[in-house]
């Protein structure tokens, strides 16, 4: 073994984007359910909450993403598609730039809840998105692809509102309609949906101007 081989960036990008976004999954889960059970909820309304939140389920993706990377399994398939891919850098970005330019102000995280929160809202983003601009090849996304990138989003704003009012509880402000009414939530979902839109478009942008020529790191 030749311990002074030069390590392969996409896979030193691969394996660091798999480690963190599982520590910090499984770190958040951890410290999430020992609150929510310790307050009363019950193992089923603690679940529900905690896969409830947009961060949660794309941070998930993220590490199956990676996964299909070190794993030749067949149902990983999907999560080798350079559409999903490239959804998921838009997605992580909305994820980031939310986080830092709104919820971080609504509240103070201390401990083990503000390492989580660092983790999956700012380390695993910056990770995912290095890794997709130069370790992924190029120039398979098109800008037809626009609709199908944005409708995962569309079903988890259903689900999240679906859910709010059976449990009249909602993971995000923005989308709480016993506070803000179904009207400004429905402008606030358009609102999200633009600039996610626009995220989207900088990807595929992005993607077909590396596409030439190709930059992806072997």
């Amino acid at each position: 073994m030749n311990l002074r081989a030069p390590v392969n960036p996409r896979t030193l990008l691969t394996w660091l984007g798999l480690l963190f976004g599982a520590a910090g999954l499984i770190l958040q889960f951890t410290i999430s359910m020992q609150s929510m059970l310790g307050s009363g909820r019950d193992l089923f309304g603690s679940l529900g909450a905690f896969f409830s939140y947009y961060t949660i389920l794309t941070n998930i993706v993220l590490v199956l993403i990676y996964l299909s990377e070190v794993l030749p399994a067949g149902w990983l398939a999907l999560f080798r598609h350079p559409v999903l891919r490239g959804m998921m850098a838009a997605n992580i970005a909305l994820v980031a730039l939310y986080v830092f330019f709104v919820l971080r102000y609504l509240s103070v995280l201390t401990g083990l809840f503000q390492v989580a929160d660092s983790i999956l809202h700012y380390l695993c983003p910056v990770l995912y998105l290095l890794w997709w601009l130069i370790a992924q090849p190029h120039g398979n996304l098109r800008w037809g692809n626009l609709p199908v990138m944005l409708a995962p989003t569309l079903v988890y704003f259903l689900y999240a509102m679906a859910r709010g009012a059976w449990v009249q509880e909602y993971p995000y402000p923005i989308l709480n309609a016993i506070e803000l009414g179904y009207a400004q939530v429905a402008l606030n979902a358009v609102y999200m949906t633009a600039g996610l839109a626009l995220l989207t478009l900088i990807v595929i942008a992005l993607d077909r101007l590396l596409a030439r020529p190709s930059r992806t790191l072997q």
